[in-house]
């Protein structure tokens, strides 16, 4: 068997996302391995065209098995050139490193030795800073933070010490009910294993890839210091999931692509998906994880459950895998869910971008209910799919509903006002046995990739306001987010709601941003027409859509009116150059007499 890589070449610009994207394929029994990318780009802020470039994806062959006929140079870089494409996470990386550059200044001669300047990349947002800068300048944490040691509870402004007074007071608060809970079925249960931190990115860029292990230790971390995992919460046995039950939600083709990295010492699906020897069983590791935790909370076996698993899913599709993700977690549960009984299962997906994934593998079945919370704007956010208007295909119109938000800085109010008049009136008609939360931090506040402003309150007010659903059989599993201090307390907050504690959330009367109002208005005007309880929910949006409209004009009038001119000035003004231009104004002039 002969390991070929060829080179991609990207469709046209006008393409949809949809047709870029491209699976990756073995050719029958000669087993080559035709493609090693895919066209899809990775998660930004902002995207730029550029024409006339190409990405470089480098494969590095090790080890590999004897039993195993391949043959693999040893650097093999398949290089792919593009027309358009947006850009990905290391270019917006790289536009930080300019430390490096040389100054033209003729006013004195520099050195002929290069002086290189020291950098250091924070461990909390992995933003670039130089050497002599203590605390990073982007999110403020310390250069020798001990985040990975105490979670979120490490102070950000000192070296590697965590807050021993808060850590004292939890541990002495859960000391009770340690014993109580670890032999109970009705507790919350993780799932956990330190194999899943091996999946990582071999060869550093520019910089650190956002998707780290580091995400999972910094959550860890913090739940071991609240006492809450080891302790109130108890750990489920990890499985690898068998290729029989990934079939179920992929093609046999991707499977077996994933798999082959197994063999391979780095490998790239995407520009940002990246791959070692060790991901495939990581990913394995991650969806069985997925799988038995739906299959024990659905049983009564627990309670409810939080997978604390990577690599992340929701972007993976039937055929290809795309934007950190291998396989479908959420995808996998939700099936393991219906084969333990359950009949309907939702899915809510408040990762800052689209579960493009999900969408697809789930899009013309109407036993899942997937709703979306993302940024979207106009399709120029990635992944560029989760329209208003793509609700589901093929008798299945409505059992996608996607809240895509026109703008960044989306907080709290905006989530809240979502869930109230969007989420749960929908879910609750649907009336489903199980629920998922496919659970990105990247919406957090200080999110690099993200840019929105939830907090750890909010997405504990959201997971409350799920619990109520399903009798409150409910799965928690982790996606995105890449701030370290956001996620690790974001995590912890949605546990402790896992665990029946209060949100600190008070709901009162949430006041949406005026692009959240009309983003919600969108989706119960188009909802509407499959939800009959949305109905109601539209006459009231409009209306206050339109007193909205009202006090916003009036207030531009205001404002006009404080800018301009009064008008006695005005016409004080016009009645002075009448009397002149008419010649009635006679001006004294004084004399020398005077």
């Amino acid at each position: 068997m002969v390991f070929e890589a060829n080179r991609l070449v990207n469709g046209d610009s006008e393409m949809s996302f949809q047709k870029q994207r491209r699976g990756i394929s073995r050719n029958g029994i000669s087993g080559k391995h035709k493609n090693l990318g895919s066209n899809g780009t990775g998660a930004s802020c902002s995207n730029d065209e550029i024409s006339g470039d190409e990405d470089i994806l480098t494969v590095h062959a090790r080890d590999v098995d004897d039993n195993m006929d391949v043959e693999i140079s040893p650097d093999v870089v398949v290089s792919r050139k593009t027309r358009q494409r947006e850009m990905t996470f290391q270019d917006m990386y790289n536009n930080q490193d300019l430390f490096d550059d040389d100054d033209d200044d003729s006013d004195w001669e520099p050195l002929q030795k290069r002086i290189d300047v020291m950098k250091w990349f924070c461990t909390n947002c992995t933003m670039v800073n130089l050497n002599d800068v203590v605390h990073c300048e982007i999110c403020g944490e310390h250069k020798e933070s001990g985040i990975l040691r105490h979670g979120f509870f490490a102070s950000p402004f000192s070296q590697d010490a965590g807050s021993p007074e808060v850590e004292t007071e939890v541990k002495g608060r859960n000391k009770d009910t340690r014993v109580k809970h670890s032999s109970s079925n009705s507790c919350t249960a993780v799932g956990f294993d330190e194999r899943m931190l091996l999946h990582s990115e071999v060869e550093m860029k520019s910089h650190p890839h956002p998707e780290r292990p580091d995400r999972l230790r910094a959550i860890a971390a913090s739940l071991a210091t609240a006492g809450i995992f080891p302790g109130r919460c108890y750990p489920i046995p990890a499985r690898e999931i068998t290729q029989q039950e990934l079939q179920m939600v992929h093609s046999l083709e991707h499977v077996q692509a994933v798999e082959l990295t197994s063999h391979i010492f780095s490998s790239y699906f995407t520009p940002d998906t990246y791959a070692n020897e060790h991901s495939a069983c990581a990913a394995r590791l991650a969806a069985g994880l997925c799988a038995d935790l739906a299959s024990a909370i659905f049983s009564g076996c627990a309670k409810n459950g939080f997978a604390l698993v990577r690599p992340p899913g929701h972007h993976a599709g039937i055929k290809q895998a795309m934007g950190f993700c291998l396989h479908n977690n959420a995808a996998v549960a939700a099936l393991a869910a219906q084969a333990a009984g359950a009949k309907k299962v939702l899915i809510v997906d408040w990762d800052v971008h689209h579960g493009n994934g999900t969408q697809e593998i789930f899009e013309q079945n109407k036993s899942v209910l997937y709703i979306s919370l993302h940024r979207h704007e106009g399709g120029k956010f990635y992944p560029g799919t989760g329209a208003v208007d793509e609700i589901g295909t093929n008798g299945a119109a409505g059992y996608c509903v996607n809240i895509p938000w026109s703008r960044g800085g989306i907080g709290d109010n905006d989530y809240i006002f979502a869930f109230q008049h969007v989420v749960l009136p929908i879910a609750a008609e649907f009336a489903p046995d199980f629920t998922i939360i496919s659970a990105g931090f990247d919406a957090a506040r200080g999110d690099p990739l993200g840019c929105c402003d939830v907090t750890p309150a909010g997405y504990a007010q959201m997971t409350h306001m799920l619990y109520t659903l399903s009798g409150g059989k409910l799965l928690v599993i982790l996606e995105g987010g890449y701030n370290l201090r956001s996620i690790s307390s974001s995590a912890t907050a949605v546990i402790k709601v896992l665990l029946g504690e209060s949100t600190g959330f008070e709901l009162g009367n949430t006041v949406p941003s005026k692009a959240g109002l009309q983003t919600v208005l969108e989706v119960v005007k188009i909802q509407m027409q499959i939800w009959s309880s949305l109905k109601s929910i539209f006459a009231k949006l409009q209306l206050k859509w339109e007193e909205y409209c009202s006090e916003n004009k009036k207030e531009q009038i205001k404002k006009r009116r404080r800018t301009e001119a009064p008008i006695w000035w005005k016409w004080g003004r016009k009645s002075l150059l009448y009397h002149l231009l008419s010649g009635n104004l006679r001006v004294k002039r004084s004399t020398a007499a005077d």
